[in-house]
């Protein structure tokens, strides 16, 4: 967050830092006009975030602060899904071809960074409390021990997709806000020019260009930060529903397996 902030503070100075230029009221209306069609021509996306108003200023940083924000989580939970999909297939392999369960937790602590990893510590743990506890009857064993299993293996899939979903909603917030931050910055940039057109005393083309431009750079800019965070969210909640299904259906094993072996 402080780093947010100096970013902020840093992009407000740069874009506020403008040579101050002549008084429209002082010049001769050859020189507006020279001025006018100069910066018409000339200007570029820097000068004219300079010259908008401070609205429209404001606007930018909060939409490059929430790009900055948005593409720190793209970036982390494409890592986070690329690293599942790496881990997992070894473990699943491991799975169904070692010889009994502590032989897999051995294995497992060579993919410390896969999911799968954590659901199956989750019921590894879960059935060696079940194994070792005696039961009077083993029909009782058999139903409450199966049903303590299967609460285990479904909290650790429950807490996985909690952790895999994070901060995905501010992806989906970026993509349907950005294009409304950037048309308030529009309407506001649009007022100033019809501010400046009042005090010049004109409104040709010359005078008008240049305040349009600078108010439609805020609209431009708030659909280039939304466009990436709406993709990249349908994106990673596909990912998310096919690591969900991947995690019901080694829960299913685990259970078929445990029930086999351990509860006959």
């Amino acid at each position: 967050m402080k780093n947010l902030i100096i970013i902020a503070f840093t992009l407000f100075c740069f874009i506020s830092a403008t040579p101050v230029e002549a008084n429209p009221k002082e010049s001769t209306p050859e020189e507006v006009a020279k001025i006018q069609v100069k910066s018409s021509t000339q200007i570029g996306v820097i000068e004219a975030l300079r010259s908008a108003s401070l609205v429209v200023q404001l606007t930018m940083i909060l939409l490059v602060l929430m790009s900055i924000v948005s593409w720190s989580v793209i970036l982390s939970k494409w890592y986070l899904f690329k690293n599942n999909k790496i881990h997992n297939i070894p473990l699943e392999d491991i799975f169904f071809k070692a010889s009994s369960m502590d032989e897999i937790f051995d294995l497992s602590k060579s993919y410390p960074k896969s999911s799968l990893v954590t659901i199956f510590r989750a019921g590894y743990s879960e059935l060696k409390k079940i194994i070792s506890s005696k039961s009077t009857s083993q029909s009782n064993n058999l139903l409450s021990g199966m049903d303590n299993l299967q609460r285990a293996l479904n909290k650790a899939v429950s807490n996985q997709i909690s952790y895999m979903e994070r901060r995905l909603p501010f992806l989906a917030t970026t993509g349907s806000v950005s294009p409304f931050i950037g048309l308030f910055g529009t309407v506001f940039g649009i007022m100033h020019s019809f501010q400046k057109i009042g005090i010049m005393g004109s409104a040709n083309l010359a005078v008008v260009a240049p305040g349009i431009s600078e108010a439609l750079i805020a609209t431009g800019f708030g659909l280039f930060v939304a466009i990436p965070a709406a993709v990249f969210y349908n994106h990673f909640i596909n990912e998310l529903k096919k690591a969900e299904l991947e995690f019901n259906n080694f829960v299913t094993d685990f259970l078929n397996i445990s029930k086999r072996n351990f509860f006959k």
